[in-house]
């Protein structure tokens, strides 16, 4: 646990994290002037899809075409958060159009939903009041699967042993 929050390691496939090479990762959003700068350069094609995101562990986005590896975005390392985000015009600025934290490479709790606020409160990004999808990931204690929990149904979906009420992905934790 950071003072910025708890961090999350790679959980994922490891050939996936095997194959990041460094300084490789996402475009570093440290100020307005980055995300400015970093969005000026982006097809409409690819804002009518989500990006791929990480926040570091130094508390700063990191942004990446969908399509790229979480892990990569985050050059292997540890993050803060991680998921999907998009973003939309809204009264001549930039906003969040919705964000979440699907990320099967690292899990992250619903809870750090505050280092993405802090994150995108940085660069004076306008941001929900939370994650517009949570996503609710649990480590099946019977199996070891990853689990994504769905309507409530805390049950491992592999063998259909109860899952924990609280987060758990991280074995090492």
């Amino acid at each position: 646990m950071s003072a910025r929050g708890r961090g999350y390691r790679y959980v994922g496939p490891v050939e996936l994290k095997t194959a990041v090479r460094s300084g490789g990762g996402g475009c570093r959003i440290g100020s307005a002037a980055d995300f400015g700068s970093w969005i000026a350069g982006r097809s409409a094609a690819e804002l009518a899809e989500p990006f791929t995101f990480v926040v570091g562990m130094d508390g700063v986005l990191r942004l990446a075409p969908r399509r790229s590896e979480h892990v990569a975005c985050a050059d292997g390392d540890m993050v803060l958060s991680a998921g999907e985000i998009s973003f939309a015009r809204e009264a001549g600025r930039w906003a969040v159009g919705e964000v979440s934290n699907q990320s099967t490479g690292y899990c992250p709790d619903i809870s750090s939903w505050s280092a993405v606020a802090r994150a995108l409160d940085d660069v004076e990004l306008g941001r929900p009041s939370g994650f517009s999808h949570e996503v609710v990931f649990r480590r099946c204690p019977g199996c070891q699967e990853h689990n994504i929990v769905r309507e409530g149904d805390f049950v491992c979906v592999f063998c259909g042993s109860d899952l924990p009420a609280t987060w758990n992905v991280d074995p090492a934790e």
